[in-house]
Order: structure tokens, then C-alpha cells, then sequence
């Protein structure tokens, strides 16, 4: 993807260099690690989803739900630090351009709207930092926090993509960042806020599927993303993306942690779904087309 011409952006804070912020471990959904009735393939699997283009992992264990109020910071942005930031590596360099370009790209389709578009912050940490949703660690990867309206991102996890999951490229990089700001345009659209009031109305199999169409909806705004910046899309960059996507299925995962396929348990979609809603975005580019809540076939 060609953005070396690109701007970076202001919103980015930095907690490299702090680790151990959080202190005592990650807890997910009150649960340490390694711990509580769930069983370790399954928490592998709940794990792996989170690390790979996830929400807040405690929002996975407790069926999509979290008990903060969505809220956003009223510290205005610094760019001086935010271009410290972004110049650490080429890596985070990357990650600024394609935030900007995310923003950018948000802005026009809601000032089309008749609305105003506040972006999230980005928070690159190395290891632990500390997020409003509780400790941000390496282990779960990058996620978007709804109560502080930020993205936590360890730059370490690209290469995990890379090598453990085989899904290399920038675009694939791209694609990670664009799939947590399509969390926050259901955040502050208020999506968010109306399926989580959902899923604590319904059982656990009818609160996974609704966390799949929330998912599914991010990987298709994800594409959106792409299709408003075709232009700087190169030969080869889309099947890096799709590639991602389907490496991260539900369904591949769960097959690499246990050996088998447990759709009812899924919550972030299968490997054709994800690669499905991601094209379908991507073709379109209109946000509109990505209401996976309406649609009879996700």
C-alpha cells in the first residue's frame, strides 16, 4: 500500500518504555489467565480471536459486553508526541499513516452525512500498558477499547501475523487497524451500546451471534476503508487482506486450538465470512451496505 507520502496522525499516544503499568497480569473477564471453569482449548481460542482483529478480550469472555460507559478524552492531542511516536520505527510510521487515512476517509463519509467525525486515539505499548477497559498485554494483541474510545497496539503482533498465522504485508497490517476503527464507528454511531442491550437479553449461543454480525461489520467497514483509498491499493495487496481474514476465521482457529469446528461458540466469524464482508465493503464502499444486522445470511 502506498502512503509514504501520507501525513501521520496527531491522535496516537505512546506507553513504550512503561511497561508493567498495569501490573499483575491481564485479567480477562475476571478470570486470570490459565484459570476459572473455562477449559484451555476454549480460552486458547478465546485468546487467539482477541489477538487477531478483537475487541477488548474481557468483552469476548463475558459474551461482548462491557461494564464501562463509553466515554471520550477530553486531553486534546499532542503532536509533538504523536510524531515521536510515529517515528520510532517503520513499522509505527505505517500504523500512523494508515490511522490518518482512516481518518481522513471517516471524516468525508460522515461530513456526506451532515455529521462531525471524532477519531480514536492509538496507543502503541510494548509488552503491558494500560487501557480503560484494564491492562493491554502482547499476549492478546491490538483491540479498541469503548470506555476511553482508544486502539491498543503492541507493533510486535504483525510479525506474530506474519509468522505464526501466515498472513504477511502491509495491507494486512492495514486492514488489523481499519477492522478496530470499524469498532469505533459502531461506538460512536451507537451500534455498540444497542447490541450489547441485546446480548443481555438473550442466552449465550444468541449473544455469540450477534458478536459475529458486530465483528463481521467491522471487517466490512474495514473494507470501505480500502475502497476509499483504492488509489493507493497496489496489484497484490487485496489477497494480503483477505488472506488475514481468513487466517483468522473462527473456524481455522478453533481447528488449529482443538481440532474441530464448534460454530455455535463462534464470535468473530468463519474464515469465508470474514473474507466475505471485507470484499463486500471493499467493492461497495458504502458503510451503508455493511449492515450485517439486517442481512438473512451473514
Amino acid at each position: 500500500m502506498r502512503l509514504d507520502d501520507y501525513r501521520t496522525s496527531d491522535n496516537v499516544e505512546d506507553q513504550r518504555g512503561q511497561g508493567g503499568r498495569g501490573g499483575g497480569g491481564i485479567r480477562m473477564g475476571g478470570l486470570p489467565i490459565g484459570g476459572g471453569k473455562m477449559g484451555i482449548g476454549m480460552l486458547a481460542i478465546i485468546v487467539i480471536g482477541a489477538m487477531l482483529l478483537g475487541v477488548d478480550p474481557s468483552a469476548l469472555l463475558n459474551g461482548g459486553m462491557t461494564s464501562q460507559v463509553p466515554q471520550q478524552s477530553a486531553q486534546p492531542a499532542d503532536p509533538t508526541s504523536a510524531a515521536t511516536a510515529c517515528n520510532v520505527d517503520e513499522i509505527s510510521r505505517f500504523s500512523c499513516q494508515v490511522l490518518a487515512s482512516t481518518e481522513d476517509s471517516w471524516a468525508d463519509i460522515f461530513r456526506a452525512q451532515g455529521a462531525a467525525y471524532t477519531p480514536p486515539r492509538f496507543v502503541f505499548y510494548s509488552g503491558t500498558g494500560m487501557s480503560g477497559c484494564g491492562t493491554a498485554n502482547a499476549a492478546v494483541g491490538p483491540f479498541y477499547c469503548p470506555a476511553d474510545q482508544r486502539i491498543y497496539l503492541d507493533t510486535s503482533f504483525f510479525d506474530e501475523l506474519h509468522r505464526r498465522f501466515g498472513a504477511p504485508g502491509d495491507f494486512a497490517q492495514a486492514y488489523v487497524i481499519a477492522h478496530e476503527v470499524g469498532h469505533h464507528i459502531q461506538t460512536v454511531t451507537g451500534i455498540s451500546e444497542q447490541v450489547r442491550r441485546q446480548q443481555a437479553r438473550v442466552g449465550e449461543r444468541e449473544g455469540n451471534a450477534l458478536q459475529v454480525r458486530m465483528e463481521l461489520q467491522a471487517d466490512c467497514y474495514a473494507g470501505v476503508w480500502g475502497a476509499r483509498n483504492r488509489d493507493r491499493v497496489e496489484a497484490g495487496d487485496l489477497e494480503e487482506a483477505l488472506g488475514a481474514a481468513q487466517a483468522i476465521g473462527d473456524d481455522t482457529l478453533q481447528r488449529q486450538a482443538q481440532g474441530r469446528v464448534v460454530p455455535d461458540s463462534f464470535t468473530h466469524g468463519s474464515a469465508e465470512q470474514r473474507m466475505r464482508w471485507f470484499k463486500h465493503g471493499f467493492d461497495t464502499g458504502d458503510p451503508a451496505q455493511c449492515d450485517t444486522f439486517a442481512a438473512n445470511r451473514v
